[in-house]
């Protein structure tokens, strides 16, 4: 018996190009209990499906049921109900789940608060969640005391905690080393079970597959494989059911690093100065110890991978550079400057003159354009322009930002940023959504960005496609359990 059935879905989305597609005939069976694992390279419709599953988007065409609920027609409290009761929801910025001012056994519990359940039943809930996952001494922290892997662990547990009839986990080990997402993947198949969801995870890691029931691989917004059994679906114009006749569509995009060539004016003259230097780095949170004792000289032309397990401070370390926060001990210099010495609004400036930041997406403006973001930044259409071009978003620039895949939207960052020519770019897991084709050639874009230009680029990642290209690492090793 089915729970998930969807039958030719199309979603298509206006552009000032033209209509793009996201979904073009998407038909996929989930059955009760089944964990489906969807791959897909950015772009290809995953998140759409998973919009349209959790009932925050509508298909344009076909139909789709979730247990007794034709989500076509979902309005007021039918709708509530279906999101609060029948679906789970894991979002790969599982941050947002975690409100930092509960505590660890308040937020999984926070659902079944919702629910009415009293206190004392909900948090014995909670606590006998938390010991499944190895968390039950860390019931009274908060958010921001925990490694990533413990507070991935935690959105997860809370988005089954009221046990769903469906549970939908977006790229949940994105932010993740391996040996977390291991962890992650094995936590997800036993809560699931345990709950008696039908669970579809979505992902780009291969190492997912090992706790599927069920494969698919979706390409251009239909099913193009299951269980390797490949279905041919080619990329291009398509006829959608519905549109007037003639109206046709555009499928996926690709990456061309040319556009990210600069002028002769904006080559700088040389490579190998040192752009920022870190020198005998120590942070800490509380009592949890990041690190100690860091140091690395970032130099111009050069990309440097920062690496680690999931807790071992590469993202502390690349917002220190960027003056985003400050060390306990040592020394952090940008351009010569002693980033310590500068006040709030000192560091802001440094930022927007020659610092670039690339994000992993979430702080985007969802009702701006992909075109106006950029330009926001720069100033200029015909940088912004060339900027998405160069991540492979020119048919998608003027799409606002709420409309594009996670995947798009990280690529929209690196536009962002590449588009400012800073002298430092920070890119933080900048190929956390991306599948690993596009990962190569967003690391092939930044390699191009710094010989081109003389950017010094540093990535905090634990992706090998971005590692291969790097020509300097610094593994930090992990202080945090």
């Amino acid at each position: 018996m089915s729970l998930v059935e969807a039958r030719d879905l199309y979603r298509l989305y206006a552009t000032a190009q033209g209509t793009a597609v996201a979904l073009q005939g998407l038909s996929l069976d989930v059955r009760a209990g089944e964990l489906l694992v969807v791959f897909g390279p950015s772009g290809s419709g995953k998140t759409t499906l998973l919009r349209i599953l959790a009932a925050l988007d509508r298909p344009t065409a076909g139909s789709v049921r979730v247990a007794q609920h034709d989500l076509r027609t979902l309005r007021g409290r039918a709708l509530l109900e279906y999101r609060s009761r029948t679906l789970g929801y894991a979002d790969q910025h599982y941050t947002r789940a975690l409100a930092p001012e509960l505590t660890v056994r308040e937020l999984v519990g926070l659902r079944l608060a919702l629910h009415g359940v009293d206190r004392g039943e909900r948090n014995e809930a909670a606590e006998g969640l938390l010991e499944r996952i190895g968390l039950a001494d860390r019931a009274e922290a908060y958010p921001h005391e925990l490694s990533g892997g413990q507070q991935q662990r935690v959105a997860v547990a809370a988005a089954l905690a009221h046990r769903p009839q469906l549970f939908i986990a977006d790229e949940p080990t994105g932010e993740l080393d391996a040996a977390n997402a291991k962890e992650i993947y094995a936590l997800i198949r036993m809560l699931a079970r345990d709950a008696g969801a039908t669970t579809i995870l979505v992902s780009h890691d291969p190492g997912a597959a090992a706790i599927a029931d069920r494969v698919v691989q979706i390409r251009d917004g239909r099913v193009s494989a299951e269980d390797g059994a490949a279905v041919v679906n080619r990329g291009g114009w398509v006829r959608v059911p519905g549109l007037e006749e003639g109206a046709r569509v555009r499928g996926s995009v690709e990456i061309d690093v040319e556009h990210a060539r600069p002028t002769a004016a904006e080559r700088a003259p040389s490579s190998g100065d040192v752009v920022a230097r870190v020198a005998n780095a120590a942070k800490a949170y509380g009592r949890q110890h990041v690190f100690s004792d860091v140091s690395l000289d970032v130099r111009a032309g050069a990309v440097t991978a920062v690496t680690g397990r999931s807790g071992s401070g590469k993202s502390t370390l690349l917002h220190m550079l960027a003056g985003l926060a400050l060390p306990d001990a040592g020394e952090i210099e940008v351009l010569g400057r002693d980033v310590v010495a500068l006040d709030e609004t000192e560091r802001a400036l440094l930022r927007r003159e020659h610092v670039g930041v690339v994000t992993q997406g979430g702080d985007l403006v969802p009702f701006l354009t992909a075109q106006e973001t950029v330009e926001l930044r720069v100033g200029d259409a015909r940088r912004a322009r060339e900027a998405l071009a160069a991540v492979g978003l020119a048919e998608l620039a003027q799409q606002r930002v709420s409309r594009l895949s996670l995947g798009e939207r990280q690529r929209v960052a690196v536009a962002r940023a590449l588009a400012a020519r800073p002298a430092l770019l920070l890119a933080d897991e900048p190929t956390a959504r991306l599948d690993e084709e596009n990962a190569r050639a967003v690391g092939a874009l930044f390699v191009h960005l710094a010989r081109e230009t003389g950017t010094a680029v540093v990535c905090a990642t634990h992706d090998p496609a971005l590692i291969a290209h790097a020509s300097v690492e610094l593994p930090l090793a992990s202080l945090v359990a």
